[in-house]
């Protein structure tokens, strides 16, 4: 019964201390955005009322990003603020052993890793392909969709169809359909890749083109054309598949479409493993903030402690993002890569409480 009265008193801190700690960091990212934002206000249809609801949507996706660093703040400021006030102490003379401390922690952050997942499969990738969306329909007339065939979109008077983009300078299998101002198709245009050049120019390699005139279709084979369009790398990102923005359900899908054709397929699958493995890390947070509760416990030092718990989610997201770059380079599996970050703070937080528990 003291246990649970113990655990119910920790996990209500936590859970305020958390809530404070994600609402500062989204507002100050809101802030960040709507500042960056304000520098595209004007732009066609992109007024005031667009870069606010886009500012909106972009929060979900900041908060999938921030939970485990959030988590780790607020929960370490929670032992910390406890450890200072001699209230751990308390607890610990109440038979709050160390594994019973971990075990307490362990079930606030069982919901904080149920509500990472729920954000980052569903909430974050919904709200930032609206917010993408919203910012392209309104900053331009270029229209989009992602379909079975490709990527459509329009320029002007012509039609692209994009079967595959791995970047959104390399652009793989396009076609192009050029109507005049009658509505008939004056050229038809199909190549095997496309490079962009800068200053919307792009490079057609390998082009089979056919032109309708008065006298008939004429047929030509080209080595390479030269082609001017409104559409650029930032207009086609928005469009193009990110493994960040998707759920763990589509990188497993179109790792098998990739798989399925013969191509490289490690990005996505470091991406899908990520996805897997980061609402994990909420947990290793809180492992790594609990050894903290007891160094120095009636001294304070409540700042630093924060400050270092700011330090080390900076530095745990640097690693994440370092790790997936290097096992894409070296070819390390993508199981490895995605988790090796998380496996080496957890083992740092178990040394950490090793260390003070043989104090």
């Amino acid at each position: 019964m003291r246990s649970r009265t113990l655990e119910r008193y920790l996990a209500r801190q936590i859970f305020g201390a958390v809530g404070f700690v994600l609402l500062g960091f989204l507002s100050l990212f809101a802030f960040f955005d709507l500042i960056h934002e304000l520098g595209d206000l004007g732009r066609g249809n992109y007024h005031l009322r667009e870069v606010f609801i886009f500012v909106l949507l972009s929060v979900p996706a900041h908060a999938y990003e921030l939970f485990p660093v959030v988590v780790l703040i607020g929960t370490l400021y929670v032992l910390a603020h406890l450890a200072s006030n001699s209230e751990f102490t308390v607890m610990r003379g109440s038979g709050l052993s160390p594994r019973g401390a971990a075990t307490a922690l362990a079930k606030v952050g069982l919901v904080f890793v149920v509500a990472t997942f729920v954000v980052g499969e569903w909430a974050a990738p919904a709200a930032e392909e609206a917010a993408q969306k919203l910012r392209m329909h309104a900053m331009s007339t270029l229209i989009g969709q992602e379909m079975r065939t490709g990527l459509w979109f329009k320029d002007e008077r012509s039609f692209i169809n994009v079967r595959e983009a791995r970047s959104a300078s390399a652009l793989t299998d396009v076609r192009i359909y050029q109507f005049d101002r009658n509505d008939r198709l004056q050229l038809a245009r199909a190549a095997a890749r496309g490079e962009y050049l800068g200053g919307g120019r792009w490079k057609l390699i390998d082009v089979a083109q056919t032109e309708f005139t008065p006298e008939g279709p004429r047929v030509e084979r080209l080595p390479s054309v030269e082609w001017h369009s409104a559409v650029n790398p930032e207009m086609l990102d928005v469009l193009i598949v990110a493994p960040e923005r998707m759920s763990v359900w589509k990188l497993y899908k179109y790792t098998e479409h990739l798989a399925g054709n013969n191509q490289k397929t490690e990005r996505y699958e470091i991406a899908m493993w990520k996805k897997l493995f980061y609402p994990l890390a909420v947990l290793v947070m809180m492992a790594l903030a609990l050894p903290f509760a007891y160094i120095q416990a009636r001294a304070g030092m409540v700042g630093i402690k924060v400050f270092s718990g700011i330090m080390l989610g900076t530095f745990f997201h640097m690693l994440n993002s370092l790790f997936s770059h290097i096992g894409l380079l070296q070819n390390w599996p993508p199981v490895a890569a995605a988790a090796i970050p998380s496996a080496a703070f957890f083992l740092a937080a178990v040394l950490m409480m090793w260390w003070v528990e043989r104090r």
